[in-house]
């Protein structure tokens, strides 16, 4: 009778491990649910960061992790596999490269931000202002270079180019760019000094004071600037929240604040 009992007891603990185990996996699923990871341009970083905050705040429990990098960039990893939720470029090419593989859930794309193609230089720099013109700009650069996102990968680089060659002053710049992984990285030569121009958005030079604008392009020099946002196929329910959350007054407050304008409503 007594080994009966013993057997009955190590049959009842046994369960009663097989039950914690299979509510573990459980467990982990909510928790995994509640993290939303974000691949976003880099010159959303601040922006962004700032946003996903008051999210948090607002839904405790709720993690947002994100990654920055050229959108080209986040789009191949994600295409390789990379786990995002959501993905937000500073271009529609970027997001259309997502599209054509099926990698986006196409009814929750959305155009969200826009922004301005800035020149800047030091802030320590003499130059107050810059004309587009060739004699302005080799005076201003003297044996410097003109630091910029590479046009073959970082969308603001795209638009440089496209702007130069409007204002017929790219085949005078070609040699003369200093080109980098990202519109931040740019941000950061010039912001040290080691460029005397370069070329971001206008949100990005809002968010260093070691820099300055000396000029700002026209609008019909370049494709209009424009942040689309989606949900990529495998995003889960929290990430839709969020992304339904940066369309909302709370967080169009922070772009504003931040030098973008607001596309969605």
């Amino acid at each position: 009778m007594l080994k009966l009992m013993r057997l009955g007891l190590l049959c009842l603990v046994a369960l009663g491990v097989g039950v914690a185990r299979a509510e573990a996996p459980a467990a982990t699923t909510a928790v995994a649910q509640k993290t939303v990871t974000v691949f976003a341009a880099a010159s959303l970083k601040n922006a962004l960061d700032e946003a996903a905050g008051l999210f948090q705040k607002a839904q405790q429990g709720a993690e947002i992790k994100t990654s920055y990098a050229a959108s080209l960039t986040l789009a191949k990893q994600i295409e390789a596999g990379a786990p995002a939720d959501i993905f937000v470029s500073a271009d529609l090419a970027s997001m259309d490269y997502l599209s054509e593989r099926s990698l986006i859930k196409p009814e929750t794309r959305a155009e969200l931000l826009g922004n301005t193609l800035v020149v800047i230089a030091p802030a320590s720099s003499p130059l107050k202002s810059l004309a587009f013109t060739r004699p302005a700009f080799s005076g201003a650069l003297g044996d410097g270079r003109i630091a910029t996102g590479d046009p073959a990968s970082v969308p603001v680089g795209k638009y440089a180019k496209a702007a130069f060659d409007k204002l017929d002053l790219w085949s005078l710049l070609e040699s003369r760019f200093a080109f980098t992984d990202s519109v931040r990285s740019a941000l950061v030569f010039v912001a040290r000094n080691e460029a005397p121009l370069g070329v971001v958005y206008a949100t990005d030079a809002k968010s260093e004071p070691k820099v300055k604008v000396v000029a700002t392009f026209p609008e019909n020099t370049h494709p209009k600037i424009v942040y689309p946002i989606a949900l990529t196929r495998g995003a889960n329910e929290e990430a839709a929240r969020f992304l339904s959350f940066l369309k909302e007054p709370d967080a169009k407050a922070v772009f504003i604040r931040n030098g973008f304008s607001v596309l969605s409503r």
